[in-house]
C-alpha cells in the first residue's frame, strides 16, 4: 500500500542515515525521497582529516568504483562499500536539499545542524501555496548502528503520523509519547511552502 504522505529524510551527505531511512521507509510503500544538505558529499577516508569529498552529481556507482580502486580492502571492511552498493539500487546520486523544489508533508532531519540548514532553506523561499511542512529532528549518530536504529524509529514515526486523523492537531502529543517511549528529544516546527 503506497502511502498518501510525501516524506524527505534529511542528513547532511545523503549516505548514510537518510539513505538507510529512505530504505526502510520505501520497503513499507511509503512515497520518500531523502537529501543532504552539505556542499559537498563526505564519506570516511584512510584518516579523520583526509575524507573523500565528492561533489553531488558524482554517482553513488562512480563512488563506489572510486574507493574499490582507492583501497579495497580498508573501505569492504569499514562498511563504506556495502553502504555505497545499498545506495545505488535505491537512486543514481546523492541529492541536496537546498536544490529541491518539491513539496513534501513530512521532512524528517537526522541532526540538528541538518534541521537547523532544512528550516532555514525553508524559510528563505518565496512562499506560495501556504500548505503546511511539518520539520521534526530525530538525533541520529553517523554509524552504521545507529543509523539503522534510527530508520525504525523514523518508520515507526511516519507510520504513527500516517494514522492521525488530524496530523497538525496530534502529532504534538504523538511527538511527545514518542519522546518518552524513545528517551529522545525531538525538535519540531511548522513551515509553509
Amino acid at each position: 500500500m503506497q502511502s498518501s504522505l510525501r516524506v524527505a529524510v534529511v542528513c547532511s551527505s545523503n549516505q548514510n542515515r537518510s539513505m538507510e531511512a529512505h530504505n526502510i521507509l520505501s520497503k513499507r510503500g511509503f512515497n520518500v525521497r531523502s537529501f543532504g544538505t552539505g556542499t559537498h558529499v563526505k564519506l570516511p577516508g584512510p584518516a579523520p582529516d583526509k575524507p573523500n569529498v565528492y561533489d553531488f552529481k558524482t554517482t553513488y556507482d562512480q563512488m563506489y568504483n572510486d574507493l574499490l580502486r582507492k583501497d579495497k580492502e580498508l573501505y569492504t571492511q569499514n562498511g563504506i562499500l556495502h553502504m555505497l552498493d545499498r545506495n545505488r539500487r535505491i537512486k543514481p546520486r546523492p541529492e541536496r536539499f537546498q536544490n529541491c523544489k518539491d513539496l513534501f508533508d513530512l521532512i524528517l532531519t537526522c541532526e540538528e545542524r541538518v534541521y537547523d540548514q532544512v528550516v532555514e532553506d525553508l524559510n528563505s523561499r518565496e512562499q506560495e501555496t501556504c500548505q503546511p511542512v511539518h520539520v521534526i529532528n530525530v538525533d541520529i549518530q553517523d554509524n552504521h548502528e545507529e543509523a539503522t536504529l534510527g530508520a525504525f524509529l523514523i518508520c515507526e514515526l511516519c507510520q504513527c503520523i500516517q494514522h492521525t486523523e488530524d496530523m497538525e492537531n496530534e502529532i504534538d502529543e504523538l511527538l511527545q509519547e514518542f519522546e518518552e517511549k524513545s528517551n529522545r528529544t525531538f525538535l519540531h516546527t511548522v513551515c509553509f511552502y
